[in-house]
């Protein structure tokens, strides 16, 4: 099996909906997003994707947080922007950009903050 990882970066401001705390007021983070994704197969070039390809597609993802109040955007206007769902929607709209099986997200890991993260793995 193989594995790439990259990391991406954004900044963004949310809020938390029905939380009992300072993060209950709109504050921002600077994000720092991983992005595994794994498969058996290599392409004939030797390679299982590449990396521009990868970075390509969560900086088209993470671009559309970047610089934005989470909760406006589509799904956080419903479920609370965590970190754990942040990871989550990276993980869903990354996989669906990779074509085939060949290849899957094995996770989304969201940092927060330098000490503190969030993964989403799938199925």
């Amino acid at each position: 099996m193989y594995e790439l990882v990259v990391e991406r970066e954004f900044s963004a401001g949310h809020r938390l909906r029905d939380y009992d705390g300072a993060c209950a007021r709109i504050h921002g983070h600077n994000y720092r997003v991983e992005l595994s994704v794994v498969g058996e197969e290599l392409l004939p070039a030797g390679f299982l994707v590449d990396f521009g390809d990868l970075k390509e597609m969560c900086d088209a993802v993470i671009g559309r947080l970047d610089h934005r109040l989470l909760n406006e955007l589509e799904p956080f206007r419903e479920q609370n922007p965590t970190s754990e769902h942040v990871a989550r929607h990276v993980y869903e709209e990354i996989q669906a950009r990779l074509r085939g099986p060949r290849v899957r997200v094995q996770y989304v890991r969201v940092w927060e903050t330098p000490r503190q993260s969030a993964i989403y793995r799938g199925e």
